[in-house]
């Protein structure tokens, strides 16, 4: 393993490469206030989130990445536009695996505004592509509006594609769903006698809305065969990108929301294509990042090596904008190096 000192090098090494194509480096404070994250991520984030607890400041986090605390000082900044760049350590508990480590830094690339997204997905994946070198790695690239299409146009009521789209980042809870919504639902149960005394923590009121959701449930048709098929076959996508877009456009056979993601993920790479990837080389997941990349709602890449963490990862990140601005997206994608990580592999190669 690379002393820190040499990490600290290539981090320096890498921001630089990023400040000379016009980001503005950004620092931000190790210690973040834990409402804001838990507001964004839920109470999942503490079982991989170092939390303290300020008597002034109230609950706190060591920084778990840059993303959230960039885009706040982003939407504060009112800048429209706007390249960053930032190097440092983020910190992240690990329960299942002693190997992995709990502090480690991260040197980004995040690109904020434009009016052509693909062209900014193209510049961040092709700038981290740069950065690395010809270090020997699978680049790896999905994109999760081709899933959300897909659940977008099942022909099902909303409550059960708002389900989906909170469980998309769980597969094996999302697999459930579908499962679940592909079977008929049972009966609900009766509403309690009115005679008897109420125990319990839910209200009556409470009760009788739970069973009325569970009656519209039982009356609502199951997906359609094909539909669920389309879902699956989605899920399972994995191809070089070219073949992978056409692939794509057969499993819609026909649904235009799912062509019009497979349409946006080839005009992803006509733009790679222009800033000199082989998009050919490129492997494109459809599910790639699911269970990493929470945060990010469309183009998603990664780029590694067998036996080794991911050297970078990234996407775009718009909903996330939306979250942290009432509601108002801002175009926003970005990218992560871990520089041990891409010592690791020079030292490799040489």
């Amino acid at each position: 393993m690379s002393a820190k000192s040499d990490i600290r090098a290539e981090a320096d090494r890498l921001r630089a490469f990023f400040e000379a194509r016009g980001a503005e480096v950004f620092e931000a404070d190790i210690l973040q206030p834990a409402g804001a994250l838990l507001n964004l991520y839920g109470e999942d984030i503490r079982a991989r989130a170092f939390v303290t607890q300020d008597p002034l400041r109230g609950e706190m986090m060591l920084r778990p990445d840059f993303t959230v605390p960039l885009v706040q000082r982003h939407l504060d900044s009112g800048t429209g536009a706007a390249r960053y760049t930032y190097a440092g350590e983020v910190f992240r508990r690990q329960e299942d695996d002693e190997d992995r480590p709990s502090e480690y830094i991260q040197v980004g690339y995040e690109l904020f505004g434009g009016d052509d997204e693909e062209a900014a997905d193209a510049e961040v994946f092709a700038s981290m592509d740069e950065a690395l070198g010809d270090v020997p790695v699978t680049r790896t690239i999905g994109d999760f509006s081709v899933l959300t299409a897909a659940i977008e146009s099942l022909d099902t009521p909303e409550r059960r594609k708002k389900a989906l789209y909170r469980h998309l980042w769980r597969p094996r809870r999302f697999d459930a769903l579908i499962e679940r919504f592909s079977r008929p639902a049972p009966p609900p149960p009766p509403l309690p006698d009115p005679g008897i005394p109420h125990v319990g923590l839910r209200s009556p009121e409470e009760i009788a809305a739970r069973v009325a959701l569970l009656a519209e449930e039982a009356e609502t048709p199951p997906l359609a065969a094909d539909e669920v098929a389309r879902i699956r076959a989605l899920l399972s996508l994995a191809d070089t990108a070219p073949l992978a877009v056409e692939r794509m456009k057969r499993i819609a056979d026909g649904v235009e929301l799912i062509a019009l993601a497979a349409d946006r993920v080839a005009l992803v790479l006509d733009a790679l294509a222009s800033r000199g990837i082989d998009t050919g080389e490129l492997l494109f997941e459809a599910s790639f990042g699911l269970t990493s990349l929470e945060y990010y709602s469309g183009f998603v890449f990664g780029f590694k090596a067998s036996g080794l963490a991911p050297v970078a990862t990234g996407g775009r990140y718009d909903l996330l904008t939306a979250a942290m601005n009432g509601g108002a997206t801002i175009p926003a994608v970005g990218g992560v190096i871990r520089p041990e990580v891409l010592l690791a592999l020079k030292g490799s190669r040489s």
